[in-house]
């Protein structure tokens, strides 16, 4: 089938987060026989790109995306008709016309949006991939940032989209995320969860033993609001006066959030080894990771968090170091029997009470532990098997909708 793949990242190279996902589930779509037009924001080397991933590239370059971009939220308003525009304009073009598109599948909220247009503008099957509950992580941001009525108002629309688009299918990050699209009267037989994968042959364990090291504490990721709150900071100054030999590593770009709360941590625990990297390319994070004593997910509670299937979770696990977290509905779930996870509550105190225990557990038993759990996230969340459920959701859509009424 001839797959139009709208997304608001640019495609290459991945910048962590949900972007990381697109290259191999279209390699997924490739490898199934199927022709896979891109649409995104534009990015480097697009021809060589389309090249060797075998799909044809239809950039939009009107104004710069990207999750660091300046004006990033305005411009997430302003990307969907534009993208929209972008599509229409490609399938009445000499080569698609009369064609067009078999399938148009959506990676995202903000190109959920675009495809809700074309649905009714193209009559085409859509199937929306939600890889988080986007509005529902605001409900943590300062309030000068994203004040409360307009988070609340963002958050039900979010979760109307797939009504608003009569998708034909919906695939979602985790079952949480999928019971409040059902809870809003989409039907449950449409809806797939997928979870969220990684790269096994990146994210894999060192080699190296180093359980002579002094201990460090790892995060990585795109550092918003939401991931350095009150719980992480009050964790980490706890954390600092009780093993003032651990140091905490930060790893990905320094965005105005990381540098707001490095500031804040350095004034409260000034003896705390801190280090940022800056940003790191998704293929060089695991080197970063791996070298770690304990992986941090310190989230605050919201829908957006509740909902998620916290990509840097699995990539802790998948290098074999244990994982301290608050307890996310969804990640708790589905690592209810995974003992290299331990799940705190959601005030710092809680949370610097695990990772505390993780560095007093002995070395080679938090590698056991580990290796153990790499293996386990290795067979059932590498892209490969993340990626198939997917596509075979979508082709299976896809033959469901040419069926007749009745059949």
């Amino acid at each position: 089938m001839r797959v139009a793949f709208l997304t608001h990242e640019p495609f290459h190279p991945p910048s962590g987060g949900g972007s990381a996902e697109a290259p191999y589930l279209i390699r997924e779509f490739v490898r199934r026989g199927h022709e896979v037009h891109l649409f995104c924001p534009e990015f480097p080397d697009a021809p060589a790109v389309a090249e060797r991933f075998g799909i044809r590239t239809h950039l939009f370059t009107r104004w710069r995306m990207g999750r660091y971009a300046r004006l990033r939220n305005l411009k997430y308003l302003l990307y969907p008709a534009a993208l929209a525009r972008l599509v229409r304009d490609t399938a009445a073009t000499p080569a698609l016309r009369g064609a067009g598109f078999d399938l148009i599948f959506a990676q995202h909220t903000i190109s959920a949006v675009a495809a809700a247009q074309l649905r009714r503008q193209l009559r085409t099957p859509v199937v929306l991939n939600f890889l988080d509950y986007l509005t529902g992580f605001m409900e943590t941001w300062p309030a000068w940032v994203m004040p409360g009525p307009l988070v609340r108002q963002l958050t039900r629309y979010e979760l109307s989209l797939p009504r608003r688009a009569a998708a034909e299918g919906v695939l979602t990050v985790s079952q949480p995320l999928a019971e409040r699209f059902a809870a809003t009267g989409y039907p449950r037989e449409r809806l797939c969860a997928i979870q969220y994968g990684y790269d096994a042959a990146l994210f894999r364990p060192a080699e190296a033993d180093l359980s002579g090291a002094a201990p460090t504490l790892v995060m990585h990721g795109s550092f918003d609001h939401h991931h350095l709150g009150a719980i992480a900071l009050e964790a980490m100054t706890r954390i600092a006066a009780a093993r003032p030999d651990v140091g905490l590593r930060l790893v990905g770009r320094e965005t105005p959030a990381l540098r707001a709360f490095v500031a804040r941590l350095r004034t409260r625990a000034p003896g705390l080894r801190v280090t940022t990297t800056g940003f790191v390319p998704y293929e060089a994070v695991a080197r970063e990771v791996a070298s770690a004593t304990v992986g941090l997910v310190p989230y605050q509670e919201s829908n957006g968090t509740h909902c998620a299937f916290v990509a840097k979770a699995v990539e802790y696990l998948g290098c074999g170091i244990p994982v301290a977290s608050t307890p996310l509905e969804n990640l708790r779930g589905y690592f209810a029997r995974e003992p290299a996870i331990r799940f705190s509550e959601f005030h710092g105190a809680g949370f610097a009470a695990a990772v505390l225990a993780w560095i007093e557990t002995p070395a080679a038993e938090r590698r056991r532990l580990g290796l153990a759990a790499a293996g386990r996230v290795a067979a059932a969340l590498d892209w490969s098997a993340v990626t198939s459920r997917a596509a075979a959701f979508a082709e299976s859509t896809v033959a469901a909708a040419a069926l007749p009424a009745g059949h």
